[in-house]
């Protein structure tokens, strides 16, 4: 999936051959790729010098290879909030994860993705259209893990209305859900209402990236 426009971007991986594979797979698509660093000051500096409209930073960098990336992004947000950040990792981080669902309401695109998503080409491509319209986006494996730790309310879902619910987490539309379960978009927005019913929550605003946090947040054990 390509985005609106073509988009500028930095990227931060210190594994070089990934890093390169995503500067050639972002160009492919259009987009311009202003810089790519391979540790955590050097991802601060450049996107200082270039202010790209988007992100795409690992974690872990050198030189301890612990949160270097994530520091980075932190530090980024505060001096300039709107800028749209994806975040990959080898592991699920729930750090990262919990940090993202806090900061999901914000103006700008956030999004967590594991790196074996990067070989999914559509997949990526997807990621990085939606982060930078301004949704958040979580990988499905996480979904996934927060889906198995919860409980309560969600033995009431039926399982087309788990499916549905997995996919809204992971900041799709009702369109792309639709096209991606092959029903219609009516019938999507049925299932919806059935799940924010049953979840107890908010139902009275339908755009996507609010929807995204109301279920998050749920997901993370919280009230929404």
């Amino acid at each position: 999936m390509q985005t609106e426009r073509p988009l500028r971007l930095v990227i931060a991986e210190d594994a070089v051959l990934l890093r390169e594979g995503m500067v050639q797979l972002l160009q492919r698509f259009g987009h311009e790729v202003l810089a790519a660093v391979g540790d955590g000051d050097a991802l601060l500096a450049a996107v200082r010098e270039h202010r790209p409209e988007l992100v795409v930073a690992d974690v872990r960098m050198p030189p301890d290879f612990t949160d270097e990336g994530l520091r980075a992004v932190r530090t980024l947000h505060t001096e300039q909030p709107g800028l749209a950040v994806l975040v990959l990792s080898q592991y699920v981080e729930q750090t990262f994860a919990e940090e993202l669902m806090d900061q999901g309401g914000q103006r700008a695109g956030m999004g967590y993705l594991l790196k074996e998503r990067v070989g999914d080409v559509g997949e990526f491509m997807d990621a990085v259209a939606r982060v930078a319209r301004g949704i958040t986006v979580v990988d499905p494996e996480v979904v996934s893990q927060l889906l198995a730790r919860r409980r309560g309310p969600l033995e009431r879902l039926t399982p087309r209305e788990r499916e549905v619910l997995a996919l809204m987490a992971e900041g799709h539309s009702n369109t792309a859900i639709a096209r991606r379960l092959v029903v219609t978009e009516a019938a999507v927005a049925k299932h919806i209402a059935g799940i924010l019913l049953k979840l107890d929550l908010p139902a009275d605003n339908p755009e996507v990236n609010r929807r995204v946090v109301a279920v998050l947040t749920y997901l993370r054990g919280e009230d929404a």
